[in-house]
């Protein structure tokens, strides 16, 4: 054990909350625990809150020094008075605000207005689509409520005490459509436009502070600021000049790290700021690994078996196309979209194209969002590969051709509570370690398959059209 003590990382996501604890010195596992969430689109804040603390109860904190929370993004809680909620939180994956998504963009004068106000378009995943929607939709609710948190905002306050402000990061902040990486502060006038006034908001915390001590189940733990999960994710891989991140996880990401913030009228790219006090140009779908989960279910198999189906089949599924928006779509912007699969023919119609054509489907979102970052000016050589998606053979497999460059293929692990835990480690004081992850495989793009995947992911781009 460290003299140092250890330090400890929370993910609280939209599925489960995960906690780690870790030697600060290498970043290695001491132990860990989970607790799962409710499932929906909207979920009491407070499930949250049991759920961390039956995770921290599990693994303990006697000799925990410090603790930092990664929290879904965009989430939107709206509290009262004394920072109890009003209702329960909208998550990020809740479309019911995409008519107030349109609403806002045309307001402000169209998406450019909106991506060099805060880098980033309304859909209806940011947190002030959100609010306008109830501010039409549940007027007495809005008038309850006295200040808007985001999910690790809330759950921070917690760790902290009742009594403590609440406190937030520019990189989960700059998820709202109402704070600005460009100017670094808050946009009061957006504000008003979403809510019709302005609610209290979270003091920005600078990159590594300290927020204190905590009480409760953390009580004497220094306590950061904490962050959005993407920025977590970034913060433990701590990615270098010319590698794009590639998350397959309930969402799908592509992002890196930049000196620069960037403004994407297109509303592709998300121009988000990260935990360390740079940027993170980010590109979200909302299927993922759930794509890969209905694949394998349609055709009656595990997922060892579905990744076997799909290595049968030869690139382009003889045809066979998938557009997997099963859940609607965040990028591109079709919260009412269904999937579609097309090009079934006598010939063709196999459970290897099948499931091929799963895997290149879900893919060809996640290539597009690489094209979309190129677009901004954000440029990669190579993938770093992560989430549970990340664990299919078949994705490995496919995946360099399709996105076009080779993959590092990293270990199975929680990396937004391993961001959490570096930043936790950050504020006790200190400059962040860095816990590079070696590569469990490295994947390259052979000329051969680049030449079939621009067939592949034209005959997407026609379906998806």
């Amino acid at each position: 054990m460290p003299t140092s003590g250890l330090v400890a990382g929370v993910d609280s996501s939209t599925q489960a909350t995960k906690v780690v604890v870790v030697d600060p010195a290498d970043g290695q596992v001491v132990r860990e625990a989970r607790r799962p969430h409710p499932e929906g689109t909207e979920v009491d804040p407070r499930a949250w809150w049991s759920a961390l603390e039956e995770a921290l109860g599990e693994v303990g904190t006697d000799d925990v020094a410090a603790i930092a929370v990664a929290g879904q993004q965009h989430g939107m809680v709206l509290c009262d008075e004394g920072g109890e909620p009003v209702r329960d939180a909208l998550l990020w994956n809740d479309t019911r605000s995409a008519a107030a998504a349109g609403d806002l963009i045309a307001e402000l004068g169209g998406p450019q207005a909106w991506a060099d106000a805060v880098g980033t378009v309304p859909v209806a995943s940011i947190t002030a689509t959100k609010l306008r929607w109830t501010a039409r939709n549940e007027p007495e609710v809005a008038d309850r409520a006295r200040s808007v948190l985001l999910p690790h905002d809330w759950l921070t306050r917690k760790l902290r005490g009742d009594g403590a402000g609440p406190v937030t990061d520019r990189g989960d902040a700059s998820g709202t459509g109402y704070w600005s990486p460009h100017e670094e502060r808050y946009r009061p006038d957006l504000l008003e436009l979403a809510f019709g006034r302005t609610p209290d908001l979270p003091r920005v915390a600078a990159p590594g502070e300290a927020l204190g001590r905590g009480e409760g189940v953390a009580e004497g733990l220094v306590v950061g600021p904490g962050t959005g999960d993407n920025m977590g994710a970034a913060l433990a891989l701590g990615a270098a000049p010319g590698e794009l991140i590639v998350s397959i996880g309930t969402s799908g990401t592509v992002f890196a790290s930049t000196e620069e913030p960037t403004a994407d009228p297109t509303g592709l790219v998300a121009g988000f700021a990260d935990a360390r006090g740079r940027y993170l140009p980010l590109v979200c779908t909302l299927n993922a690994a759930r794509v890969l989960g209905v694949g394998a279910a349609l055709l009656g198999v595990d997922p060892d078996g579905f990744d076997e189906l799909a290595l049968a089949a030869e690139p382009g599924a003889g045809g066979l196309v998938l557009v997997p928006y099963l859940e609607g779509e965040r990028t591109p912007d079709r919260p009412a979209a269904t999937g579609t699969l097309t090009g079934l023919t006598g010939a063709n119609g196999t459970r290897e194209n099948l499931a091929r054509a799963t895997v290149e489907g879900m893919l060809c979102g996640l290539a597009a969002g690489v094209d979309a970052l190129a677009d901004v000016g954000v440029h990669g050589d190579r993938v770093l590969l992560i989430g549970g998606g990340s664990r299919s053979r078949a994705v490995t497999a496919i995946a360099p051709a399709v996105l076009g460059m080779g993959v590092e293929v990293l270990a199975p692990a929680e990396y937004v509570a391993l961001g959490a835990a570096r930043q936790a480690a950050w504020a006790r004081p200190g400059e962040a370690p860095v816990w590079r992850t070696a590569p469990d495989a490295v994947v390259a793009a052979q000329a051969a398959a680049r030449a079939a995947a621009t067939a592949v992911r034209a005959a997407y781009a026609a379906a998806a059209a």
